[in-house]
């Protein structure tokens, strides 16, 4: 049946996604407004596995947020499970579970350091980059895996008002309002509010309530100010707030492979609050630009969460947290289209986290109110020289520092729940710093047809911290981590472009990787696993035989394992699969688009397959999701300024966990999400 999907979905229509030549050249439709990093050369004197995705592709895909890229993105993986309090990333099977990602995460230059923030509605967005391997010569901390980088449209250059309303399965209710509009030359403002409302796809038995309700909210404005040619200053905000049931974790029989009934006794939630600001000045002439990039990151959230996940009464725990964060980065690069470019900068960061966790043990009567202030500042200085050797011929050298100081203000007590008698029990004050230098090396040959071949080496680095939950005093801390990334690939066109293909080969070395794992009726931990490695392949296709026919393949593979990982004397993990890394990741996507189609201006024909797996759950390798592949179509028509659309998403029901884990009390498990379905109404002026 997989097979026959396949050819259905490549005979239907084509592909979404262009693949880049480089991070320098990115392919899109005519008229559409090409978004890119301050962080590039003017000439493709060095290049970097990426790929692009712009907002036509989006929402052909009916991509409405960041975990949907899911293997759009070949090895590139975000678990959908739990809430938006856990929203990790993985690339080429590195990544964090908790506690600090391993991918950089900006939108409109805005740093987000706080991985419960990622999640993001894509609505109304001009593209996404994704790029893949460490970062860190250029983006700094924790980018051992990657950066995402995410952008607004400019009004100055992009002006449309857009209204759309839609309805699906579960009471799924979005409604979106966006309007970029160009006051004269000098002056654009753009603004975005969009509603998304869910009853959820799982009910909790005990409850009788849906275990994933969603309501979520969003504003976005933006000013921009081109005062000369060669400025332009933008003022980007973003508020949201989203509240959601939490936690659909069942009961999961290893030996029958079955899920038991969602059931458990106490409503499980996760509150978010998100403001941002960001202030970006650009200068640009015909020798140099120059960049600054202010910003402000306010956090406020909520978890309650019935940690036993069953209809006894045994222990809930509440998580706050607070963050506020600010910081600059000033970059100066040469503009000119010399045989030498160079980008040179500064980045200071002050982020404050103010967090409190707290678990009640009913049966015990007592609770564990802990709260903790961390204070966390840095610094980095980073350059890179890229230059053309002969001909085609470039090679680029960088290197980059960073210091970060980090301090944990903890207070633990313990808390007679029927009389209220509190007393201490872990009060202590700590410090860290960590230096780090960073280098890359890359050296690549661009042929007069534009084909690209290229090798690379970075370093990739994340700083240590403080664990918030530890049985011991010597779990209080853990030590940085860093990697050694190797790669090789190219970048080719065939048949007078209408055939682009993209291929990677990579090894990462991962030292001293912070291995997380649950400690039960404590919270997670993070410890320093020794040595692992991942490797791997990923192979990207795009294919326009004509211009309203169009092809993508994306397919990944990466093999991740630790080489030494001894957590105890009684458990050795050396040789094992790193958890939460899918072993395969695929998709497969066709467009067809059919202009003045009878009564219609446009019809847009959209589908397509994604896949992966073999996912292991756990250090110890036993539960596993095999892989498995869902089917998504769109159905898109348009008549002057109305746009009616309708979609669907896993219409084969496949059936796959999302996310399991191993509690002292047995395994507990999520359903993936269920066939879905729904229809919109768009204008468009």
């Amino acid at each position: 049946m997989l097979n026959t999907l396949l050819l259905a979905s490549l005979a239907i229509g084509g592909i979404a996604k262009d693949a880049p030549d480089s991070i320098v050249s990115k392919n899109v439709p005519l008229n559409e407004v090409v978004v890119s990093d301050f962080k590039q050369n003017k000439r493709n004197l060095t290049s970097v596995a990426v790929s692009t995705i712009n907002l036509q592709q989006l929402q052909n895909q009916q991509i409405v947020n960041l975990k949907e890229l899911t293997a759009v993105m070949p090895n590139f993986y975000m678990p959908d499970y739990g809430s938006y309090a856990n929203t990790p990333v993985y690339i080429r099977g590195i990544g964090a579970k908790s506690k600090g990602s391993a991918v950089g995460f900006y939108v409109d230059g805005v740093p987000h350091f706080e991985s419960s923030a990622f999640n993001i509605d894509l609505s109304d967005i001009a593209g996404v980059d994704v790029l893949r391997g460490p970062q860190g010569t250029l983006y700094g901390r924790n980018t051992i895996a990657g950066i995402i980088n995410v952008y607004t449209h400019n009004p100055l250059d992009y002006q449309k008002m857009r209204i759309k309303v839609g309805y699906g399965r579960y009471n799924d209710f979005v409604a979106q309002a966006s309007n970029y509009a160009k006051i004269n030359d000098q002056f654009g403002v753009s603004s975005a509010l969009s509603y998304h409302h869910n009853d959820g796809m799982f009910t909790n038995e005990f409850l009788n309530k849906k275990a994933d309700k969603l309501n979520e909210i969003e504003g976005r404005i933006g000013l921009y100010w081109r005062p000369t040619t060669n400025w332009l200053i933008h003022l980007n905000n973003t508020l949201s707030h989203s509240k959601q049931n939490g936690y659909p974790y069942a009961p999961y029989d290893i030996q029958k492979q079955e899920l038991s009934p969602i059931s458990y006794n106490r409503l499980s939630v996760f509150k978010r609050l998100i403001f941002t600001t960001g202030l970006n000045a650009r200068y640009e002439n015909n020798n140099v630009s120059f960049n600054s990039q202010t910003s402000y990151q306010f956090i406020k959230s909520h978890q309650g969460i019935d940690q036993d996940f069953t209809p006894k009464d045994l222990f809930f725990t509440d998580n706050d947290y607070h963050q506020n964060m600010f910081s600059q980065e000033l970059t100066l690069k040469s503009n000119d289209k010399g045989r030498y470019q160079w980008i040179v900068g500064v980045f200071g960061m002050l982020l404050h986290s103010n967090p409190f966790i707290g678990t009640s043990y009913f049966t015990k009567d007592f609770s564990t109110p802990t709260s903790y202030k961390n204070p966390t500042a840095g610094f980095a200085i980073y350059h890179q020289s890229s230059y053309n050797i002969w001909r085609g011929l470039s090679a680029t050298v960088g290197l980059r520092f960073d210091y970060e100081h980090a301090k944990i203000d903890y207070e633990q007590h313990k808390l007679t729940l029927t009389t209220g008698a509190i007393t201490p029990v872990n009060n202590f004050v700590s410090t860290a710093s960590f230096r780090q230098f960073t280098p890359k090396f890359t050296i690549q040959y661009l042929t007069n047809k534009d084909n690209l071949y290229y090798a690379s080496f970075t370093r990739g680095y994340k700083p240590g911290g403080f664990n918030t939950s530890f049985k011991t005093d010597d779990e209080r801390a853990y030590d940085p981590e860093y990697s050694l990334n190797y790669e090789v690939g190219a970048r080719l066109k065939f048949l007078d472009g209408r055939l682009r293909a993209e291929a990677d080969l990579f090894y990462i070395d991962w030292r001293h990787m912070q291995a997380i794992y649950t400690v039960p009726n404590v919270g997670n931990l993070i410890t320093n696993a020794g040595h692992t490695d991942s490797k791997g392949f990923e192979l990207s296709l795009a294919y326009h035989p004509v211009k309203s026919l169009q092809f993508s393949m994306n397919y990944g593979y990466t093999h991740a394992r630790y080489l030494e990982y001894k957590k105890s004397s009684k458990e050795d993990f050396s040789g094992n699969r790193l958890p939460m890394v899918p072993n395969h990741t695929l998709s497969i996507d066709g467009t067809y688009t059919v202009m003045q189609a009878g009564w219609f201006d446009k019809i847009i024909l959209n589908t397509g397959l994604t896949g992966l797996g073999r996912i292991y759950w756990a250090d110890d390798n036993i539960v596993r999701q095999n892989f498995y592949a869902t089917l998504n179509a769109k159905v898109s028509l348009t008549k002057g300024i109305v746009t009616l659309d309708l979609w669907g998403k896993n219409l084969t029901g496949t059936d796959y966990l999302a996310y399991c884990f191993k509690m002292s009390t047995g395994n507990y498990a999520q359903k993936g999400k269920l066939l879905s379905f729904g229809t919109s109404v768009s204008l468009t002026f």
